[in-house]
């Protein structure tokens, strides 16, 4: 991929910049103009390394564009987007229009330079979706419909995990949900504390909801439904949990999809949950994933029918709480 030199006078970076800049202009002093030289080309080169760390020639602002369009082949649709958390990798869900043979690809960020797309490692001949990895980067956890070959397990969407051991991946394993294992469970997502986020529901896809489930001396514990505030029982899916559960963004299920975004409160609930805005939620959304510096939103747009799929992306920052 060209490497290109190229700004957006209204990025936030830039504006930053800008700001100083008329704050240092007010104070009398000696070569301000090579000051300034220098401090614009340290911003754009700034906003360059932006660009080059997220796979794309231009970072979002607060309303959401398209991210790398040119990634979906002719005929398929995407799913799912996700960084790696030393955002060296990028993994992505293809399948058909028909919502059949899904099939995640990688791109990998070698010498600096993005390669072209591979698949992932952990596929196989069933379907694979829903990857996440944990916020130290050494596990992969994603859905995928492959026997378990275990008696009593519905033949379904389940959870597989990857360990990265001396910079190898091992061979995925099942991950096991004791009171889910006649349940459809996908789209993991895990914390710090090794908590496992997920929605499950009955195989037909009926009764789904966000589940979560500790990891405890190397095994998952039953699953409790996560007591989300909303206005209506309402059933939700795609999960994504920021690594301190400060937050979690989600889709509800209805007329379309809907992205919200619910908070925990310093006691442990979840005690505020929000709509995203308009610009967000406008066509029907899921697959919500917040990139490792809390700075951009990907998530999938499109209708039930497959038509207009694609991946989203904008800075998400205004829309975080703070405090």
């Amino acid at each position: 991929m060209e490497e290109k030199w190229s700004f957006d006078w209204r990025s936030d970076t830039l504006i930053n910049c800008l700001k100083s800049l008329v704050f240092l202009r007010k104070v009398k002093e000696t070569g301000f103009i090579l000051f300034l030289i220098l401090t614009l080309v340290s911003c754009i080169s700034k906003e360059n390394n932006i660009e080059k760390n997220y796979l794309s020639d231009k970072v979002p602002g607060k309303i959401p564009i398209s991210f790398k369009p040119e990634l979906v082949p002719k005929n398929k649709i995407i799913h799912k987007g996700i960084f790696s958390p030393d955002l060296s990798h990028f993994f992505y869900t293809i399948s058909d229009k028909n919502f059949s043979n899904f099939t995640v690809y990688t791109i990998r960020k070698k010498n600096g330079i993005w390669t072209k797309p591979e698949e992932a490692f952990f596929n196989s001949k069933y379907d694979e979706h829903g990857m996440s990895f944990s916020p130290d980067g050494n596990s992969l956890y994603f859905s995928s419909t492959r026997p378990v070959y275990i008696e009593n397990i519905a033949s379904t969407w389940h959870i597989w995990k990857s360990e990265k051991i001396n910079g190898e991946w091992t061979t995925p394993v099942y991950v096991d949900i004791p009171n889910l294992r006649k349940k459809l469970i996908s789209h993991p997502t895990i914390s710090n504390s090794r908590t496992l986020y997920f929605h499950s529901s009955n195989l037909d896809y009926s009764e789904m909801e966000i589940y979560s489930s500790k990891l405890v001396k190397g095994k998952f514990q039953n699953a409790e439904k996560v007591p989300i505030p909303l206005y209506t029982d309402i059933a939700k899916c795609t999960p994504y949990i920021s690594p301190d559960e400060k937050f979690m963004i989600f889709a509800s299920i209805g007329d379309q999809l809907d992205l919200y975004i619910s908070y925990k409160d310093s006691f442990g609930n979840w005690s505020k949950t929000d709509r995203l805005n308009g610009t967000i939620n406008t066509y029907g959304q899921g697959n919500p994933y917040v990139t490792p510096d809390d700075k951009f939103l990907l998530y999938t747009v499109g209708r039930n029918n497959g038509e207009k799929w694609n991946v989203k992306w904008l800075n998400i920052t205004s829309e975080l709480k703070n405090d």
